[in-house]
């Protein structure tokens, strides 16, 4: 095959870390408190694109033994920071770490009791 017909490389897509809010139920031995129904989990997912960030997410959590029920997207840091969010220093740093190490990283985990649900915290604030 000659260069001019090569087929042209594809250039690879940078990573980024998205933020997910990830609503988990019970499942045994999944290390929620005695009494939970469930929890919520912020996540920092390092991905190619949000699709890819939430495959992998609910495929390590999964591996941690917990039961991933609904995932919602809150775009990539750049995207965040267009819309105006502010983002302190240590949630960087949580992002920063999930890029380089190409990982999931949980920054905050919020047990559920009693029935309530993400949609039920989420009205409260």
């Amino acid at each position: 095959m000659s260069e001019e017909t090569k087929p042209a490389k594809k250039p690879k897509k940078k990573h980024q870390v998205y933020t997910l809010l990830v609503e988990v139920g019970r499942k045994d031995g999944d290390g929620l408190p005695e009494g939970a129904t469930g929890g919520a989990l912020v996540c920092y997912a390092s991905g190619v694109d949000e699709a890819e960030a939430v495959r992998e997410t609910v495929a390590i959590l999964k591996q941690a033994e917990l039961a991933p029920l609904d995932v919602s997207g809150y775009g990539s840091l750049d995207e965040r920071l267009a819309e105006g969010h502010d983002i302190p220093p240590e949630e960087r740093k949580l992002m920063g770490r999930a890029l380089e190490e190409n990982s999931v990283i949980i920054a905050q985990m919020t047990p559920f009791f009693d029935g309530e649900r993400l949609d039920d915290a989420a009205g409260e604030a």
